[in-house]
């Protein structure tokens, strides 16, 4: 009876240790997922921050193609102007 009852023992103590080795299997899996979430964390930062740069860029050329269109059409307005001056002196 003594040997079935460390037999028992030893089977439990068996278990334990499978568990226990699954465990840290599994803790070093969730380990080595952060470290690859962090990086990738950081290499969507990077994207966002590149990305945002790129759209004030883009607003500001907006801004500045909004104006230019506006002075080429007053040019154009006066151009005309003149020219309609030039044809009413029938020179």
């Amino acid at each position: 009876m003594a040997k079935t009852a460390v037999r028992t023992e030893l089977e439990l103590i068996d278990r334990l240790e499978e568990k226990l080795k699954k465990l840290v299997a599994l803790v070093e899996r969730l380990k080595s997922d952060h470290a690859g979430s962090a990086a990738e964390n950081q290499r969507l930062s990077r994207e966002i921050e590149r990305l945002t740069n790129q759209l004030s860029t883009s607003d500001a050329l907006s801004t500045e193609l909004a104006a230019l269109r506006e002075e080429r059409d007053i040019i154009r307005t006066r151009v005309s102007d003149m020219l309609e001056q030039l044809e009413s002196l029938n020179l």
